[in-house]
């Protein structure tokens, strides 16, 4: 077997490794353009990508706009054209405000879950940029697959498979995650092949990556292994020198220990994995009154949920810890060093070769 890089159409990296987008904040322009320009696909995060400006409070949508615009062309200039991507979540308001932004902005592709992205086709239609959609299980590669198909005579550029054992966000119920993590490979396996058929109806390869649990080259040549083109990791690049992260936030992976890794409770519908920290057992003890409503996503009534996840995840961007959300893979715990992405990009790539 050899590794190749990832080919997306006409979109190439030197190595399979696309880094996820992780917000609000943490995968900003500095990340994303430092693992594009070490042979990777860097990934913009669009969750509230605006909540530094200065307006942010009062504007909100014309706030987040705005600085993700800033940031896909930051990074774009960068890396003197090389590929960038965003992630942009479903369940987000002004969903397609955001697609519209990353494709005016240059943005090379479109990653999407957190829901299924059933308007994206529609959204992109007939522009260069790629679209991949996050799945986690072969009923929703399915599900999206098929609805692209025959509503818009389309088919993903990219499926993005993204396991339990992934931060943030899950794609599970709660009572599931243990028993998705145990037969999670041979899921990999049927959405490939279901991914399969699409290839052969539109002529045109479809590079399946994996997500979730993936942290050395070892792990990445186990996937490839399995028939993925590559994979995607977020949280081993939170311990990087380029993440727009606060050095808090990277301090707090550093510190973890693999039991302080919890799944916690979202207010966006799904169980999410994060660090156990004085906020994380506040929300356990029971809700956490939301003074102030962002509108970040269309399932949250502040009147009922449980706390304001927006306030959560820039307190933890900020380095305000104990009033953050410390979203983080189930890996966290090895993360050990702060290094230069260039560092461990040439480490992933020493791994895989060995792992050969």
């Amino acid at each position: 077997m050899k590794i190749e890089g990832l080919r997306i159409g006409e979109l190439f990296s030197r190595l399979p490794i696309i880094q996820g987008g992780m917000g609000i904040g943490i995968s900003g322009p500095n990340l994303a353009a430092a693992v594009t320009k070490a042979g990777g696909v860097g990934i913009i995060s669009a969750a509230q990508s605006g909540y530094a400006e200065e307006d942010f409070e009062d504007n909100n949508l014309e706030a987040n706009v705005r600085a993700f615009r800033a940031q896909i062309k930051k990074a774009k200039e960068a890396t003197k054209g090389g590929v960038i991507g965003v992630n942009i979540m479903v369940a987000m308001n002004h969903y397609s405000d955001m697609v519209k932004a990353a494709v005016e902005s240059g943005a090379d592709l479109i990653i999407s879950g957190a829901g299924l992205p059933m308007e994206l086709p529609k959204l992109t239609k007939g522009l260069k940029v790629k679209i991949a959609p996050i799945v986690s299980s072969l009923k929703s590669a399915r599900v999206i697959l098929k609805v692209w198909d025959r509503h818009d005579k389309a088919t993903a550029d990219l499926v993005v498979i993204e396991g339990p054992r992934a931060g943030g966000h899950l794609g599970f119920k709660a009572e599931n995650i243990e028993e998705a993590s145990v037969n999670f490979d041979e899921e990999v396996v049927r959405i490939i092949n279901e991914v399969k058929i699409y290839e052969e109806k539109y002529n045109k390869k479809i590079p399946v990556v994996v997500a979730g649990g993936v942290f050395t080259g070892a792990d990445i040549v186990k996937y490839i292994s399995l028939g993925a083109s590559g994979v995607q990791m977020a949280t081993r690049f939170v311990g990087t020198e380029e993440c727009d992260a606060s050095r808090a936030f990277k301090e707090a992976y550093i510190s973890a220990k693999p039991e302080d890794v919890t799944i916690v409770k979202s207010p966006v519908g799904m169980p999410g994995r994060a660090i156990e920290n004085e906020f994380v057992k506040r929300t356990k003890a029971g809700r956490i009154p939301v003074s102030k409503c962002y509108r970040c996503v269309h399932t949250c009534n502040p009147a009922e949920t449980p706390y304001c996840i927006s306030k959560a995840l820039i307190e933890a961007v900020k380095g305000n810890l104990d009033e953050a959300l410390i979203f983080c893979g189930d890996n966290a715990g090895r993360v050990k060093e702060i290094v230069p992405v260039a560092q461990l990009m040439k480490e992933l790539e020493e791994e895989m070769a060995a792992a050969l």
